[in-house]
């Protein structure tokens, strides 16, 4: 890979476009990159990196950390082009990072995205091609074709001194991780991880088998409890050896001991049961005799009570017996009852009945009753004529005050409807009138309305126009304050920021320490550090002042923002103002009276077009009531003509009636009156008449009944009737009497069959029984049952529970055997890889020693080059002697040549550090291209570290470097020392000035005289 041609545009400390021709630089091989400190030396090189890969090394790769310039004026795209030719293909990349640009339209700044461009040289037709626009595209084209990543790039590339000094200086660990960014060994540490991840796999597997284990072991225990084998549980943990083999013993032994415990458990239920059934048998029988024994002394009292109850239950059968004698005579009893009630209340309407007669009719018959009631039956049918005519008079009078009011009516709807046609056609007229003037009215608003709007738009652009006019003058002045406080701000921090890097060496002498190498030179010896003086600025300071200017510049540019925006919206408003207006632009007053003006013209055509629907409403009315009042004067006459002709048919039909009414009325005041007062005398007679015939008949029915009651009483046996009366009992009462009775003779007959059942009589003559006895005891042997079936059930399931959970554990162990076999072969394996074996006996791990191989070849290269630097006295070698309790594989020692001794690294002096470390540096550059696929390295940097070196190893030095050429190499040196400007003719130098650092190129006598 050899560089040709490096642009860089507002980039870094670059403000403008800097030009780095690499083919000029290259010709003579050694090349110098110098300038002040903080100039952009580094930048250069970070320009390089971000130009391939698209970001700046690590270090300098800060979040939120902006590659754009502040030098560079807005507008100027940062962007970085290099032209490199990789294997036999010529390229050209260009990468502008993401980056604030102004907007196109209006005020303000945007983010543009991050673009890349990759193109390629056709030397047959002389023209570059284009090969991609994608970020991605471009990054794993450049990847492959470099065979490097960016980590690799800038160890191998840009070797930075500092960093291989410290690999010389570092442990084991620090280097293993240096080298395996570089030359990518995650394979072999994948590798190691994938052991080890399968070792903790069937660790885990094995041990989640023993888990099992031991948890069925511990429910063996628990199903075990009471037995001896319980007492001595399975003692061990997941992973241990004999783990199965405890647990498959003990559970034989609990199975035997459990299987004897039952068998045991057996026999004591048997010996149980037969207790158990003897003491049933025995408090049957006592409870049996206690029965009898209580059932005769119950019989005895019993007869007893009977004995003192004879009396009563003998009255009680004699009133049962005389009641069946008085049943005889119950029917004539009730008859004769019902007999005398029907004649007391036939009596006592007949005499209701009589009082609401007349005088004379006060004792007459029922004959002569019933005649009266005939006379004035024909009488009352003689008035039915009568008074049919006189409900026809009613409704005749009735019609005719009707019409009458009708009549009334009609004339004065006539008069209002000749009233109001007198005056319709001039109302018409009026009301057609308004309508029209309405119509024009609408016409008329609608044109106005047209015209307001605009006029109102225009109005309010002007009033915007006059305020953003003012707000534009406002703006113009806070943009030149926020100008003139930000160039004041940017001067200051650019002063303040000079003065600190004038003393900048002070400041770095302040973190010296003797015997540690210089940041800047790399000597570990220190004569003359620079002092501070009065005038020296610190970096708090030159922060501040740069927070100061960021300030004042987000003011300023928010300032043009704000007056970009007013100024286009003020330019808007003058548009709209002006638009269709020849004359001079109009002023806010001129716009408002006109305004005005056609606001009121358009109210008042508003208001009066308003009425339109009113007006057409008003009319329709109007014309609907003509129509309505013709109607309804047409109707009114032709209803005077037809009531005329009935009224008089009334009249005649009213005299006839008159006659025939004066004839029915006779003395009353009315036919109905007549007809009321004969229904009413009809009534009474019709009533007196009934009550009376009732009366007789009641009277000869109780004369029959107490007759009958008379013979009925004396064929029963009672003297008299009352006698037999007082003899017969309800049905509730008699019934109750032979219920006692009944009850007395059962019982009678319930005690004598118990005194005469067979054993009762013997059980009375032997001894009390004890049930209460007998009753304990069979509890007892009903306890011993119960006690004897839980022991058998709890051993049988113990026996069972021990037998199921020694076949799950049988088969646990069998299922672990190729577990535990495949756990050791892969234990095994992972340990002699992580070096953690006996048989690994340098305890390398994998990686390392693949490391370890590449660090031989990196010290064999680097060897070549540290002899020819140090006059044939050092050579790296690789060593893998373990150092204390640490793994070896990645030690590395200098061999000393003059005291024929091996030292470690650490023990060189600091020029002594740098050439090794530049040797070291080349050597790995060497294997790292190789491992790379011998993709050539033609331009390499080297960082700084030459001011350790005396005359003499500095010109060895530079032959080193010097003979790259031999290759076809060309070799960058970075560094402050004045002397290499003297021995080295090609130089690039960085200039820092205020308007931002650019760069220089000198070569051959130009350069070594400046």
């Amino acid at each position: 890979m050899r560089l040709h041609r490096l642009e860089i545009t507002a980039f870094g400390p670059f403000g403008t476009t800097q030009k780095v021709d690499f083919d000029a630089l290259s010709s003579a091989g050694l090349f110098l990159l110098h300038g002040p400190t903080g100039a952009g030396k580094t930048s250069v090189l970070d320009a390089v990196c971000f130009a391939l890969y698209g970001s700046v090394p690590g270090e300098r790769q800060t979040r939120g950390a902006s590659l754009r310039s502040d030098h560079a004026p807005v507008g100027t795209y940062t962007e970085v082009l290099l032209e490199l030719t990789v294997g036999d293909r010529r390229l050209e990349i260009t990468r502008r990072p993401a980056q604030q640009r102004p907007k196109k339209r209006g005020g303000g700044f945007t983010t543009e995205k991050a673009q890349t461009w990759l193109r390629q040289y056709d030397p047959a037709t002389g023209e570059w091609a284009g090969l991609s626009r994608s970020h991605q595209e471009v990054g794993e084209e450049i990847t492959q074709l470099v065979g490097m990543s960016r980590e690799q790039f800038c160890q191998v590339v840009l070797l930075p001194q500092g960093d291989f000094a410290r690999f010389l200086r570092a442990d084991a660990e620090a280097r293993g991780k240096l080298l395996g960014r570089l030359f990518d060994t995650r394979r072999f540490a994948a590798v190691e991880e994938r052991l080890a991840e399968l070792r903790r796999t069937a660790q885990q597997q094995v041990e989640d088998g023993d888990t099992r284990l031991l948890t069925l072991a511990h429910r063996m225990t628990q199903a075990a409890g009471g037995l001896d084998a319980a007492r001595t549980p399975v003692e061990g943990r997941p992973g241990d050896p004999g783990l199965a083999d405890s647990v498959l013993t003990w559970a034989a032994v609990a199975r035997a001991e459990a299987r004897e415990v039952l068998d045991i458990a057996g026999v004591r239920l048997a010996a149980a049961e037969d207790g158990q059934a003897a003491a049933r048998a025995a408090l049957d029988a006592a409870n049996d005799l206690a029965a009898r024994q209580a059932r005769h002394a119950d019989a005895l009292r019993r007869r007893e009570r009977l004995t003192e109850q004879t009396p009563e239950r003998d009255r009680l059968q004699a009133s049962l017996d005389r009641s069946l004698k008085a049943d005889r005579v119950a029917p004539a009893l009730g008859l004769r009852g019902e007999a005398e009630r029907e004649h007391a209340a036939a009596h006592t309407a007949r005499e209701r009945a009589r009082a609401q007669l007349p005088p004379g009719l006060a004792e007459a018959g029922a004959e002569q009753l019933s005649a009266l009631e005939h006379r004035l039956r024909e009488e009352l049918g003689g008035l039915d004529a009568a008074r049919r005519a006189e409900h026809r008079a009613t409704a005749v009078a009735e019609e005719r005050t009707v019409l009458a009011r009708e009549a009334r009516a009609d004339e004065d709807a006539l008069r209002d409807a000749a009233d109001w046609l007198a005056g319709w056609e001039p109302r018409r007229a009026a009301l057609t009138e308004r309508v029209e003037a309405a119509r024009d009215a609408a016409a008329r608003a609608e044109h106005l309305a047209g015209r307001l709007d605009p006029a109102r738009r225009r109005l309010a652009a002007a009033r915007r126009r006059d305020s953003l006019g003012e707000a534009t003058l406002a703006a113009e002045t806070r943009l030149a304050e926020a100008r003139e406080r930000r160039n004041t701000a940017h001067e200051s921090w650019l002063d303040v920021k000079s003065r600190r890097l004038e003393g900048i060496a002070a400041e770095l002498a302040v973190t010296l320490t003797q015997g540690d190498p210089c940041q800047v030179c790399g000597s570990t010896a220190h004569p003359a550090p620079a002092r501070t003086t009065a005038d020296h600025v610190d970096r708090a300071t030159e922060d501040a002042a740069y927070a100061a200017y960021t300030r004042a510049e987000e003011t300023r540019t928010a300032a043009e923002r704000d007056l970009a925006v007013t100024r286009e919206s003020w330019s808007a408003a003058r548009t709209e103002v002006r638009a269709g207006v020849e004359s001079p632009e109009p002023t806010v007053g001129e716009l408002a009276a006109e305004a005005d003006e056609l606001a009121r013209l358009h109210a008042e055509a508003h208001a009066l077009a308003g009425q339109t629907h009113s007006a057409r409403e008003a009319l329709a009315r109007a014309e609907r009531e003509h129509e309505e009042r013709v109607g309804a004067q047409r109707a009114a006459e032709r209803r005077v003509a037809a009531r005329t002709s009935r009224r008089e048919a009334l009249e005649r039909e009213q005299s006839a009636l008159d006659e025939e009414l004066a004839r029915g009325r006779g003395e009353f005041a009315s036919v109905a009156e007549h007809a009321t007062r004969l229904e009413r005398r009809i009534a009474l007679l019709v009533d007196a008449a009934g009550t009376v015939r009732t009366a007789e008949l009641a009277a000869l029915r109780l004369k029959e009944a107490d007759d009958r009651l008379a013979d009925a009483a004396y064929r029963a046996g009672f003297a008299t009737p009352a006698e037999a009366a007082g003899a017969l009992l309800g049905e509730r009462e008699r019934r109750d009497l032979q219920q006692r009775v009944d009850a007395w003779q059962a019982e009678a007959a319930a005690v004598a069959d118990r005194l005469a059942e067979p054993g009762t009589a013997e059980a009375a003559a032997l001894p009390p029984a004890d049930p209460a006895g007998a009753e304990a005891a069979h509890r007892a042997a009903e306890r011993a049952l119960r006690e004897a079936d839980s022991a058998l059930a709890a051993a049988r399931e113990r026996a069972t529970g021990l037998d199921g959970l020694s076949r799950q554990a049988v088969t646990e162990v069998r299922r672990l055997g190729p577990l535990r076999e495949e756990y050791d072969r892969v234990a095994r394996l992972a340990a002699l890889t992580a070096g953690t074996s006996v048989e690994n006996e340098r305890r390398m791990r994998l990686e390392s020693y693949v490391l370890a191989a590449r660090l031989e070849q990196v010290a064999a290269a680097a060897s070549a080059r540290l002899q020819h630097m140090s006059s044939g006295r050092y050579t790296l070698v690789h060593s893998d002697a373990r150092s204390g309790g640490k793994r070896s594989g990645l030690g590395l020692h200098v061999v000393d040549a003059w005291t024929g001794n091996e030292r470690d690294t650490a023990t060189l002096s600091g020029g002594e550090t740098f050439f090794a470390s530049l040797a070291l540096a080349l050597g790995l550059a060497d294997v790292v291209t190789d491992e790379a696929g011998g993709v050539r390295l033609d331009t390499l940097f080297i960082d700084e570290g030459f001011g350790s070196l005396d005359e003499q190893t500095l010109d060895e030095v530079l032959d080193v470097l010097d003979s790259l050429r031999e290759r076809d190499r060309s070799v960058g040196i970075v560094s402050h020392v004045g002397d290499l400007r003297r021995r080295i003719p090609a130089q690039l130098e960085v200039v820092k000035a205020r308007q931002g650092s650019a760069v220089r190129l000198r070569t051959g006598g130009e350069a070594l005289s400046g």
